[in-house]
């Protein structure tokens, strides 16, 4: 059963034991409540058999009493055990979305857009915490409650018991046939909310190039559209429900006529005595009231399973796993007749081999596509490949646990990011227990001491959302800071120095020069002056290596690399007209 539960409402398994509590506690509630009713049935007849005497009255208001303290502590362990356990779980939930998260391979990444993955880290999970504690739990305890009250109806009398809850199956049916309507309008309304909140994180990411080009107007008008919709699609979600859940509600309440008019056949045939009449009457009314709540709460327990399945999906994905322990001998990177794709049929790399040696360079060129940044991500095993193999001084890195691999690379990518947080502590990523020494050694050979010292707090400045503080040259040398600090063993850099200026460039290929010894460095680049002193070209060009050498070797060659080069010394004397 907690293994169902889990699956069912993505749950840890300390929230389905939670669960299964607050049912009990929900159901024990429900009982409490018909305490006074049972009571007051004992007290009715007691006067209407003049049996009621003056000793009898303390034991009606003890009883009063008691009822009353019941049903307080039956609350106050429902409310523990369903609100407040239900917040713990909200966070447990949250955490281990992110923990999967952490550990899912990079390729999860990229068929899911953020928007959608910060929803179901924050609204997947509200949604399943207002469910669990004002649907779920009520559901299953009204379930329990109101069988075993009917079972003990069944005692008294067998056909005015049916009166009453003939009606019972009949309202969930309605609930259960409406199921599949419920669950099309929940899918619909959740597509809409994702393309509402994608456009307006796209329109804040993006309102500098919005008014850059006067569109702020025609980009709002459609962002406007895609509000109305989700409102259009909220209020029809709500009426699918409404007109479900308001003919189920009307079908209890055609429980308590029929009561009344079993109950007044059997009385005018004698089979029932006017105190059994007026009870029925009185637990028919009773009954039902936990019950007109609970077929609310099915339809809000369907309308999450679209939140559910998606938890779920990230959940369910599977991630990297491999030896936490390092075999490598060495640090040679080494592609053998790799094959990769990021979709079916769509090949991005083809039968790519090639060897970055230890203590070399190892530059990676070609056209814009040609597979060099995927290169570099499966060399550190962000994806898997799905041919082929790449080793590490001999370890294939498909059998290394991720982060464990990690420890053998510095990377810096061509998209930088920054935190909102101090230039130390944006540094100190790469090694976090570096002292402020060791920081300001690594920014130092990357220049970032040039731009800190003129900031007005110097290496405490704040640099804003990442790095809105600074320039695109700035924040890359801050990047590359990272690895310097990291001092590992692998360096790939994806166009590490393209924000930089000709002064700053040169600079920092300086200082990489100081820190290839017995390293192994990657090197993505588009200028070809950036990779003129590399020890090893990789040319890539649609998915395969077109040609490798050194860049004296592929000069004479006058194949591919050499007509970049050609292009691009023509491009660099180029001048106005």
């Amino acid at each position: 059963m907690i293994e169902k539960l889990q699956r069912r409402f993505a749950l840890s398994r300390k929230g389905a034991i939670d669960v299964i509590k607050g049912s009990l506690f929900s159901a024990l509630q429900n009982i409490s409540f018909m305490l006074p009713v049972s009571l007051l049935y004992c007290l009715v007849r007691d006067m209407v058999n003049n049996e009621l005497t003056s000793s009898q009255i303390p034991f009606y208001v003890i009883g009063s009493i008691v009822c009353a303290v019941f049903i307080v502590i039956c609350t106050v362990f429902q409310y523990n055990s369903t609100f407040l356990a239900t917040y713990v779980e909200t966070g447990v939930r949250r955490i281990s979305l992110a923990e999967k998260l952490r550990k899912i391979p990079l390729s999860f990444f990229g068929k899911k857009d953020l928007a959608d993955l910060t929803s179901s880290i924050m609204n997947d999970c509200a949604v399943l915490e207002t469910s669990e504690s004002h649907a779920v739990c009520p559901l299953i305890g009204a379930i329990i409650s109101t069988t075993l009250i009917s079972l003990s109806l069944l005692f008294f009398n067998w056909k005015m018991a049916l009166a009453a809850i003939w009606v019972l199956p009949v309202a969930f049916a309605i609930i259960a046939f409406a199921s599949g309507v419920q669950k099309k309008l929940a899918e619909k309304s959740m597509t809409a909310k994702i393309a509402c909140e994608d456009g307006i994180q796209e329109c804040m990411e993006t309102m500098h190039d919005l008014r850059a080009n006067n569109a702020e107007k025609i980009y709002i008008e459609g962002l406007v559209k895609k509000i109305r919709q989700v409102e259009s699609r909220l209020i029809k979600s709500e009426l699918g429900t409404a007109v479900f859940v308001v003919s189920a509600g009307l079908v209890l309440r055609l429980g308590i006529a029929t009561t009344a008019l079993v109950g007044a056949i059997l009385l005018t045939k004698g089979e029932i005595d006017i105190l059994t009449f007026f009870m029925f009457l009185l637990v028919a009314s009773r009954l039902y009231d936990p019950l007109e709540g609970t077929l609310q709460n099915l339809a809000a327990i369907i309308a999450t399973n679209s939140n559910i399945e998606r938890m779920n999906e990230i959940m369910d994905y599977s991630i990297q796993t491999g030896s936490n322990k390092l075999i490598n001998k060495g640090c040679d990177i080494c592609f053998e007749n790799v094959g990769f794709s990021y979709n079916d049929g769509e090949k991005v790399l083809d039968n790519v081999s090639f060897t970055a040696k230890q203590g070399e360079v190892t530059a990676l060129v070609g056209p814009s596509g040609g597979g060099k940044t995927t290169i570099s991500r499966l060399a550190a095993r962000f994806w898997d490949i799905n041919k082929g193999k790449i080793s590490v001084g001999g370890m294939d890195v498909s059998k290394i646990d991720p982060e464990t691999l990690m420890s053998l690379y510095s990377i810096v990518f061509q998209d930088v990011t920054l935190f909102d947080n101090t230039v130390m502590e944006n540094i100190r990523l790469g090694k976090k227990d570096a002292t402020d020494e060791e920081v300001m050694a690594a920014a130092k050979l990357a220049n970032v001491e040039e731009f800190v010292e003129k900031l007005p707090d110097k290496w405490n400045a704040n640099i804003g959302e990442n790095g809105c503080e600074l320039s695109g040259g700035e924040r890359q040398r801050i990047s590359i800071a990272r690895a310097f600090l990291k001092d590992a063993p692998i360096i790939l850099l994806d166009e590490a120095t393209a924000s930089l200026d000709v002064e700053n460039e040169t600079a920092i290929q300086t200082a990489l020069s100081r820190l290839i010894k017995n390293k192994t460095v990657v090197i993505i680049a588009h200028r070809m002056r950036t990779v003129s002193g590399a020890d090893k070209i990789v040319v890539l060009k649609d998915g395969v290596v077109a040609e490798q050498g050194s860049p004296e070797e592929l000069m004479k060659e006058e194949g591919i690399f050499s007509h970049m080069v050609k292009l691009q010394t023509e491009s660099q004397n180029w001048t106005l007209a």
